[in-house]
């Protein structure tokens, strides 16, 4: 009786740690552990807090989860949403400061005491992240030919693309930010659609107002697209020949996979989430700055996604492990932060987790081979 009941609990463990929901339920028994003693971690304050910081890092990962899905990685997307902020932003600036700007390259030719090159006209928002979206695919194209035409290793070349687009972010504006934006950008980035107030509305007792966001642009252009990102990859040809190749990158060439178009394409998608991303964190900051995506970003979303359930090795990612992954990471940071610990504690905590969540892939791996065998 003893060893049936054993059993069956082996079982039941054994199948919540393979459910594509066990990092949402790792998530919800670290708060409850956690909730006890950090008493401001379920504040709305905290709440609306992690939900504005997992938006972004979310569009951001999503990118990436496309290209670990090839077996690949990118290295540059960080960079790419320091190029394209500063991008953004010199092209819709409202004016722009001679004494911080005028020695730029970017001085007179894009940006000047009057604004952006882009400033005044009716549909200048729109058009500006266009164009930096536009350019952020050219750097993902760049990445993807490098890969997939002239076989360099993903780490290889997008680590040179990382540094040579940050170079050119700080280059540009000659490491300064860029502010002054408009207000509809400024929107994108921290604007809510549906808030609640709590305290007093009262002119004399105004700065006692406390407003909690439940619904934002952010939160709706990154669930958008989360949702496409689902649909694409786990719903479409175009997302089982991705995981196909993946998996098994010769026998998709044998199979008629366009392996070489698929390569291209991931990183396309993850320059371009990259670069979407810059608009929400540059938004949210009311500036353009060269070095948004700089220092232990990446750490933050490739971990995210590793953790998640998205596999090193390809051949095996979804988009709804990627937002589990992104809660959880977004979480970890923010309790780490609530105990005060110093960056330093920070960071070694963050790359344990991530090299738990990589032999947790392993483990996981090994044991739904047994299952099918």
């Amino acid at each position: 009786m003893m060893a049936t009941q054993i059993t069956s609990l082996n079982r039941r463990f054994t199948n919540i740690f393979l459910s594509d929901y066990f990092v949402l339920y790792m998530s919800l028994a670290y708060v409850i552990v956690l909730a006890p003693f950090l008493p401001t971690l379920l504040t709305p304050q905290n709440l609306s807090n992690v939900l504005s910081n997992t938006w972004p890092l979310l569009v951001v990962a999503i990118g990436q989860t496309f290209v670990l899905a090839v077996a690949g990685i990118d290295l540059s997307q960080g960079a790419v949403i320091g190029l394209t902020s500063i991008l953004c932003a010199m092209l819709i600036a409202v004016t722009g400061n001679p004494n911080v700007l005028s020695n730029a390259p970017i001085w007179g030719l894009v940006i000047n005491e009057d604004g952006g090159f882009l400033n005044g006209l009716p549909l200048a928002v729109p058009l500006a992240i266009i164009v930096t979206l536009f350019v952020a695919a050219g750097v993902g194209a760049l990445n993807g030919i490098a890969v997939a035409v002239m076989g360099m290793p993903a780490f290889m070349t997008t680590l040179v693309m990382m540094l040579i687009v940050s170079a050119l972010a700080i280059y540009l504006p000659l490491s300064e930010n860029i502010n002054q934006l408009p207000d509809s950008y400024v929107a994108l980035g921290k604007g809510d659609i549906v808030s609640v107030y709590f305290g007093t509305k009262s002119e004399s007792q105004i700065s006692r107002r406390v407003i909690y966001s439940l619904f934002t642009y952010p939160m709706l252009i990154s669930m958008t697209v989360a949702f496409s990102a689902h649909v694409l990859l786990n719903r479409t040809v175009f997302g089982r020949q991705v995981l196909a190749v993946g998996a098994n990158r010769r026998a998709s060439e044998i199979s008629g996979v366009p392996v070489t178009r698929i390569i291209i394409l991931v990183f396309v998608i993850s320059a371009v989430c990259a670069g979407l991303a810059s608009v929400l964190y540059s938004g949210r900051l009311e500036a353009g700055r060269p070095t948004l995506g700089a220092g232990t970003f990446l750490l933050d979303v490739i971990g995210a996604a590793v953790i998640g359930g998205t596999s090193l090795f390809g051949g095996k990612a979804k988009i709804k492990w990627t937002f589990f992954g992104v809660l959880f990471f977004v979480l970890l940071s923010n309790t780490l932060n609530l105990m005060n610990l110093t960056a330093f504690v920070v960071d070694m905590v963050k790359g344990g987790v991530i090299l738990s969540a990589a032999l947790l892939d392993v483990l996981r791996t090994k044991l739904l081979r047994e299952r099918t065998t």
